[in-house]
């Protein structure tokens, strides 16, 4: 007799506890606001990424904030001389039509040869002298 009370007690039980459960959906909250979480996690987010950042930024002095701007000036420098010189090459190698002529254009430091692979397709091919790095292209005429 007790054994059956404690079954049905424990099936009354069950059936209590399974009556009270209710299931729902899932529903996702974001936590970042930038996703659409709640804008009072920003802070928290904040300063937890703030903890977890490394990275420190060198700061220049003077020496170097001049050291900067006098090797920003001489390349600039440079490059509005090659700017000059490269004019002066250009100058030299296209025709009074206006193409390019065939032929080798040296400089101290460059030779700039242009070979006519085929009707109006032109091989330009520039070979630094003290290394003798080679960079070359095609164009059409």
């Amino acid at each position: 007799m007790q054994r059956i009370r404690s079954r049905v007690l424990g099936v009354t039980a069950l059936w209590a506890v399974s009556a009270c459960a209710h299931a729902s959906e899932l529903v996702y909250v974001p936590v970042n606001p930038s996703f659409g979480g709640s804008p009072l996690n920003g802070p928290v987010l904040l300063n937890q990424a703030t903890a977890q950042n490394d990275f420190t930024e060198h700061s220049a002095g003077y020496s170097s904030s001049a050291q900067n701007t006098l090797s920003q000036f001489n390349s600039m420098l440079q490059s509005a001389i090659l700017s000059r010189v490269s004019s002066a090459v250009t100058s030299s190698i296209v025709g009074t039509d206006g193409k390019l002529s065939p032929g080798t254009v040296e400089t101290t430091d460059f030779t700039i040869a242009i070979v006519n692979l085929s009707p109006g397709l032109l091989q330009i091919t520039t070979t630094d002298k003290t290394t003798g790095q080679q960079t070359s292209f095609q164009i059409n005429q």
